[in-house]
């Protein structure tokens, strides 16, 4: 899953890019709204989580600016700012959420997870195909009597082709989804992670498309 943090204060930053990249999320952070701006015409993410007080441009008016873009990413203000004026504002340009700061990882995580169910039409935190069966909250994924919690790179990459099953991912498109700007990614990276994610669940857990890229099947 790839995350926008837009977010100016650096230890925040750091806080919840580590937090984040902990449980198997690929974070781009950016601490200004120009730069948000950008990313957000630019690149495809799951999620948006923005800081409103940002210098160039605020967090209101990237947000204005992308709903009259047509970006329709899910967006989740994080703030300092409790004024219900402000709450209001946000939802109507088109936040999907606002959690004032401080707040718990394990809350902002919950929301995140709540968002990005509501965008997929997804009322349960299961991803489903056929029998096999991801749990985005524990992060178990199981497939008849076997089950197991898998490491944050196996799930992120699972979950990215279970959010469509029958789609066809390419090693390039696997890698953005798994791996955040800056991040080193070995030549062999997502050889190596469907592998240990077959060896636990067998080969037909993640099918291969040759010269094209791998999928889950939908059933």
């Amino acid at each position: 899953m790839r995350v926008l943090l837009v977010e100016d204060d650096a230890m925040i930053g750091k806080g919840l890019v580590t937090a984040l990249s902990a449980v198997g999320m690929s974070v781009d952070w950016v601490r200004d709204g120009g730069e948000a701006e950008a990313a957000l015409r630019n690149e495809g993410y799951a999620i948006v989580l923005l800081d409103l007080g940002l210098p160039r441009a605020d967090g209101f008016e990237v947000l204005k600016s992308a709903r009259r873009e047509g970006i329709d990413t899910p967006v989740l203000i994080i703030t300092a700012r409790d004024h219900v004026d402000d709450r209001v504002a946000g939802l109507d340009l088109g936040a999907d959420d606002y959690l004032v700061k401080p707040f718990e990882t394990r809350e902002l995580l919950a929301r995140m997870r709540a968002l990005i169910r509501r965008r997929a039409g997804q009322s349960t935190p299961r991803l489903v195909a056929g029998a096999l069966e991801l749990d985005t909250e524990t992060h178990e994924l199981s497939l008849g009597k076997a089950a197991e919690v898998l490491p944050a790179r196996e799930y992120a990459l699972i979950h990215a082709l279970l959010e469509r099953p029958g789609r066809i991912l390419s090693r390039s498109q696997i890698e953005e989804r798994i791996y955040g700007w800056g991040e080193e990614v070995e030549s062999n990276a997502v050889d190596v992670l469907i592998h240990s994610i077959r060896r636990k669940f067998g080969k037909s857990v993640i099918l291969n498309v040759r010269g094209a890229g791998w999928m889950v099947a939908k059933s």
